[in-house]
Formats: C-alpha cells, sequence, structure tokens
C-alpha cells in the first residue's frame, strides 16, 4: 500500500513538472513576443498567396507603407501604390525589386478626403489596371495621427482631419471597391488598425475613436460578406519604429520591417485580426479582450499619468506608469 502512494505521489511530482516546464515555456515566450500567439503560429508568409496579385497599398511613399511595398513586390506581387505625394511615390517605385518591379509598378495618386467622386475614379482606374485584371488585397495603410493631448484639447480641425483620413476615407473607399470584388467572387481587405483601436489610449482619445470605428466597420463588413468570398484581416500594431525616430525615446518598439512581415504574414493566411506588439502594450490587448474590467482598471489607473507623460514626450507605454506618483508639492 505505501508502495503504491509512493509511486502515485512520484506521478503526481512528473506530472507537475512536466506543466510547470511548459507554462514557464510559454511564459518565457509570451513576454519576448511581438504578436498575438495566433499570428506567431503561422510562421512564414504563404508565398502563393501573393504572388501575382494585384496589391493596392494606400500611404505608400513612407514609413510602413513603402516596406510593404518593398516586401511585397520582392514576394512576386503586382503593386499600386498611393499616397498623396507623386514624387515620393515615384522614387519609392524605383526602389522595388521583384518579378514585376519596379517596371510593372503602378502609381496612384491619391487624397483619401478629397471626396466621393474622386475616391470613385481612382478605384475605377485602379481595377483597370494590368489588364484589367481586379485588384485582389486592398491595404488600407494611410492614416493620421496627432501628438498626444487630452481628449478636451482635441481642436475640431484635427477631429475631422483624423476621422476623414482614418474612417471615412477607407470606408469611401471599400465601397467603392468591394463591389468588383463580388462580381469576381474574391477579394481581401488588409486595413491597418492600431492598438489603440483595442485598448482605451489615454493621449490618444480621436485617434483612438477612429481605430475603434475602422475595427467595428470592418469587422462587420466581413460579417456580412465573408460568405461571398471577401475576406477582411484587421492589424492592430502597437508602438512600430518609424525611419525617424524620436530623440531621446525609450519605449521598445517593433522594427517596420518585422511589422510589415507579420502584416503579409497574417494576411496570407487569412487572419481575422492579428496583434502586432512588445509587452506590455501586447499584455494590455489580452486584458481588454478577456478580462476587460481588469484592463479598464488598469488604463484608469494609468490614464491620467499618461497624458502627462505623453506632454513630456516621455515613454508612454512604460510598466512604471503603474507605480509612478504624483510628487508633492
Amino acid at each position: 500500500m505505501l508502495e503504491i502512494v509512493r509511486l502515485n505521489l512520484r506521478n503526481m511530482m512528473i506530472l507537475f513538472l512536466v506543466f510547470l516546464v511548459i507554462f514557464v515555456y510559454f511564459f518565457i515566450k509570451f513576454l519576448t513576443a511581438d504578436g498575438d500567439f495566433t499570428l506567431l503560429s503561422k510562421g512564414k508568409v504563404k508565398r502563393a498567396e501573393i504572388e501575382d496579385k494585384v496589391i493596392w497599398i494606400t500611404g505608400a511613399s513612407r514609413g510602413i507603407g513603402e516596406i510593404l511595398a518593398k516586401q511585397l513586390a520582392s514576394l512576386g506581387a503586382k503593386l499600386i501604390i498611393s499616397a498623396r505625394n507623386e514624387a515620393e511615390l515615384q522614387h519609392v517605385k524605383q526602389q522595388l525589386k521583384g518579378k514585376y518591379a519596379p517596371r510593372d509598378v503602378m502609381v496612384l495618386p491619391l487624397d483619401l478626403t478629397s471626396g466621393e467622386e474622386s475616391l470613385r475614379l481612382a478605384v475605377e482606374k485602379a481595377e483597370s489596371f494590368f489588364d484589367a485584371a481586379g485588384v485582389d488585397y486592398m491595404i488600407h495603410n494611410a492614416a493620421y495621427e496627432r501628438p498626444k493631448s487630452t481628449a478636451l484639447d482635441v481642436t475640431e480641425e484635427t477631429l475631422k482631419a483624423m476621422l476623414n483620413v482614418n474612417v471615412v476615407g477607407p470606408i469611401s473607399m471599400t465601397r467603392m471597391l468591394v463591389p468588383y470584388m463580388l462580381k469576381r467572387g474574391r477579394g481581401h481587405l488588409v486595413v491597418m488598425s492600431s492598438a489603440a483601436g483595442k485598448t482605451p489610449a489615454p493621449g490618444q482619445a480621436v485617434y483612438s475613436a477612429s481605430k475603434f470605428a475602422v475595427n467595428g466597420y470592418f469587422h462587420s463588413l466581413r460579417s456580412e460578406l465573408c460568405r461571398k468570398g471577401i475576406k477582411v484581416t484587421v492589424v492592430c500594431p502597437g508602438p512600430v519604429e518609424t525611419p525617424n525616430p524620436r530623440t531621446g525615446s525609450t519605449e521598445r518598439r517593433v522594427s517596420s520591417e518585422r511589422c510589415a512581415e507579420l502584416i503579409i504574414v497574417a494576411a496570407s493566411h487569412g487572419i481575422k485580426e492579428a496583434w502586432i506588439s512588445y509587452q506590455p502594450v501586447l499584455a494590455v490587448m489580452y486584458l481588454m479582450q478577456y478580462m476587460p474590467s481588469v484592463g479598464y482598471w488598469l488604463m484608469d489607473k494609468i490614464g491620467e499619468k499618461r497624458v502627462e507623460v505623453g506632454a513630456q514626450k516621455g515613454n508612454t507605454y512604460s510598466i512604471n506608469l503603474l507605480f509612478d506618483k504624483k510628487k508633492e508639492s
């Protein structure tokens, strides 16, 4: 009897150690992750989903849009690149290398705030490229963001400009483009949202509102049209490095190259929503998704301090925001 008890205890100890090792492994993976587990589990880009496809990118003259263009060109995509500045687009075009680049890359200047008729003409032109093959992927990457400020300090001008570029423009373009996709029975919309579209973002209230709106519209659109061949991938990046990082910034940011790579992974695997960020932003998104009451408590705790740090151009993503106390006057 005693021998059986010892054997059971030994088996329980082995089982406990196995679970402990598994837990530690996944905990370390979580701490060092730069994306959500579903996204990272997909591994590499499915090249067959990208090669020879017509891909239209807005906001392609700089930043993540430019890097997306470079990576997609190298994967053999047929590219249409758009932004307001044609000279910058031409410069980007000459940097591209791939099966169809730079020679066959189409430059299509575009201002998302130019109105419905102008956007309709742009869509018609995009659909006519590559022997009227039609757009397979529409990457809504153009965005408008201003320096952090309080929710009450945003001017009407900034409010309208941000909503026009981040919300009205992409939705209007989608309304014009998707009917063509429906006729072909296929099409994929890749929408650049933000971590600020998943969690409250003190100091970025209007930007956050615009990204919540984008999430709501495009997830709803997918639910309406998914059985008619329309796919939607909403990408929510946290802090991402830019070619001209802020002086003195201590925030840990995902590189633009890695962010673009993960966006293409998400799109090529048909992921519905992807998160791209290091900690602690990634953990906050998980909290808001699965334990919203805790997430809201956390953001309420750091909200006022985050606005103050943002005004001083400090690290607004630091875990230290939880512990810093106001100095006594």
